[in-house]
C-alpha cells in the first residue's frame, strides 16, 4: 500500500471549520481517511458559536464520497478534548492522526494587552494544544502509534508586534510538541509542527490603501489556506515515519525547515565572571552573533511566487 494513503485512516481536526483547518480536513478526506471536523465556530476573536462552519465543511467532504463527522466541544476544555477524542474512536473505530489548527487572536500592544485576552488566547492555542494530545495520547499509547500535527506560527519562532499572547502560546506549541516527540517516540508517535501562511482571517487587516499596497495584498491572498494541506497529509501518513520533533513553513510553494534553539558561540574565563567582566568581555566577543530584533515579515521579506 502507498504509505501516503489515508485509506482506513482516522484524523480529528480541530478548528475545521475553515480557512487552514477546513483546508487540511478536505485534503486528508480526500487521501481517504474519515475526519472528525472539530469547530466551535466562533469568531476571529473568539466570540459566538455555531455548528454552521463545520456542517460546510462535512457537506464539501461528502459531496466527492468522503467520510467525516462534526464534534462541536472546545478544545480550552479538558473534558471537552476528551469528548472530542471520543468521538472519533466511537463513529470510526481508531484514531491515526491529529492536527492541532484551532485558534483565536486577540491582538494588541504588551502593555494594553488585557488579562483576559492574554488568557484566552493562552487557553485555546496551548492549554487546547496539549489537552487534545494528552487525551489522544491514550489511544496512541495503546496502539502503539500514532501522528501529531501542530500548527504554530513565526509569530512565535521569529517574532511580531502586538502579538505577545499569541506568539507566547505558539512558541509553547514547539515546546510541547518537542516534549511530546522525545517522550512517546518509544510508541511510535511523532510530533510535528507547521508554521502556515495564508491569506485568511487572520491576515485580512493588512493595509491595501495606495496601488502598491494593494498590488501586494493580491500577491498575498496567492497563500490560501489550501497551500498547508498537502505537508499536514504527510506529516500525518505512514510516509513520514521517521520525520519527528521538526518544525516546517509552508510559504505559498516554498517549504521550510526551521531553526531550533542551539548554542550560537560561548566565552570562558577560568576565574569565573563578575557584573563588570562581563560587561569587559563577555558581551563584547558575543554581541556580533546577537539575533538582531526583527519579525517575521522582515525575516520573509520577499513575496511569495
Amino acid at each position: 500500500m502507498n504509505a501516503m494513503n489515508m485509506q482506513e485512516k482516522v484524523v480529528i481536526v480541530t478548528g475545521a471549520g475553515g480557512g487552514i483547518g477546513r483546508a487540511i480536513a478536505l485534503e486528508m478526506a480526500r487521501a481517504g481517511a474519515a475526519v472528525v471536523i472539530n469547530d466551535v465556530g466562533v469568531s476571529l476573536a473568539g466570540e459566538g458559536g455555531s455548528a454552521t462552519p463545520a456542517q460546510q465543511t462535512q457537506a464539501l467532504i461528502e459531496e466527492f464520497g468522503g467520510r467525516a463527522v462534526i464534534n462541536t466541544d472546545s478544545v480550552a476544555e479538558w473534558e471537552g478534548a476528551k469528548r472530542i477524542i471520543a468521538c472519533a474512536v466511537e463513529h470510526f473505530g481508531r484514531l491515526d492522526a491529529v492536527v492541532n489548527n484551532a485558534g483565536i487572536t486577540r491582538d494588541a500592544i504588551f502593555h494594553k494587552m488585557a488579562i483576559e485576552d492574554w488568557q484566552q488566547v493562552i487557553n485555546v492555542h496551548l492549554n487546547g494544544t496539549f489537552y487534545v494530545s494528552r487525551a489522544a495520547a491514550e489511544v496512541f499509547r495503546e496502539q502503539k502509534s500514532g501522528a501529531f500535527v501542530h500548527m504554530t506560527s513565526t509569530s512565535g519562532l521569529i517574532g511580531n508586534v502586538g502579538q505577545a499572547n499569541y506568539s507566547a502560546a505558539k512558541l509553547g506549541v514547539v515546546a510541547l510538541s518537542k516534549s511530546i516527540a522525545l517522550d512517546m517516540q518509544r510508541f511510535n508517535v511523532r510530533s510535528n509542527c507547521i508554521a502556515p501562511f495564508a491569506w485568511s482571517r487572520m491576515t485580512s487587516a493588512i493595509p491595501n490603501q495606495t496601488a502598491e499596497e494593494q498590488a501586494r495584498v493580491e500577491r498575498l491572498k496567492q497563500m490560501t489556506p489550501e497551500k498547508n494541506a498537502p505537508l499536514a497529509v504527510y506529516l500525518a501518513s505512514e510516509a513520514a515515519s521517521t520525520v519527528n520533533g521538526q518544525i516546517f513553513a509552508v510559504r505559498r510553494n516554498e517549504i521550510f525547515l526551521m531553526g531550533q534553539s542551539r548554542p550560537v558561540r560561548s566565552v570562558h574565563r577560568a576565574e569565573g565572571w563578575t557584573p563588570q567582566t562581563i560587561a569587559d568581555h563577555a558581551i563584547p566577543a558575543l554581541s556580533s552573533s546577537f539575533p538582531a530584533l526583527e519579525v517575521s515579515g522582515e525575516i520573509f521579506g520577499w513575496d511569495p511566487v
